[in-house]
């Protein structure tokens, strides 16, 4: 079994001005096991806009504070809203991989307080968005994919523009910002490859300073 995350040699490209890929940096059969002692105290659930429409995928928490959407809009909240206990503390595993990543793209320091989950089941998507609710816009996103494979898309500063799409596999892991901080991008995954264990699922880790 490899380390955790390869050393801080590791081969960085930048696909896009600011938006930087490390294949192969994170090692899903040490991080699965931490994901799971997470959702079994905060569960993947199924949020809504504020417009009262249903998200594609199923999302939670670990961290100081975590992402939600309700009626009441999109934000960061220090409590699960489904059992009003805080958000599974975030392992020093995940603040570890987030940072050295973040390092390797020039961004540093970087300490993540929240960490957003995403399950993702064969055919899901997140459409183009931007990531935009967090105050300090100068602190990357750090991204890392575990699971079945995934498109994911960069459209730059509109989403109306076509996208730079790149296949991510178990392991990859994007850091974004500066000039791209606010980049639209999205997740498609009609075409993915099954992953040996969790078949035709995928869970990506989003970590953020907040």
């Amino acid at each position: 079994m490899k380390d955790l995350f390869t050393d801080i040699t590791a081969a960085i490209e930048e696909i896009h001005p600011d938006v930087y890929l490390l294949r192969d940096y994170a090692d899903s059969p040490t991080l699965l096991p931490l994901i799971k002692a997470i959702t079994e105290q905060a569960p993947f659930r199924f949020m809504h806009t504020p417009g009262g429409k249903r998200l594609h995928i199923s999302m939670t928490n670990c961290g100081d504070v975590g992402w939600i959407s309700d009626a009441q809009g999109y934000r960061y909240v220090g409590t699960d809203p489904t059992s009003n206990r805080p958000w599974p503390a975030m392992p020093q595993a995940f603040i570890e991989l987030a940072q050295r990543a973040a390092a390797l793209a020039q961004f540093h320091p970087f300490q993540p307080n929240a960490c957003l989950i995403n399950h993702y089941r064969m055919g899901q998507e997140l459409t183009a968005h931007q990531d935009k609710n967090e105050p300090d816009l100068s602190q990357p996103i750090v991204s890392v994919s575990l699971g079945m494979s995934a498109r994911f898309q960069v459209y730059g500063k509109s989403r109306s523009q076509r996208p730079l799409e790149v296949e991510l596999y178990d392991g990859d892991v994007m850091v974004w910002g500066r000039s791209a901080r606010l980049i639209y991008h999205g997740v498609k995954t009609q075409r993915s490859l099954p992953h040996p264990e969790l078949g035709e699922h995928r869970i990506n880790l989003t970590f953020r300073r907040v």
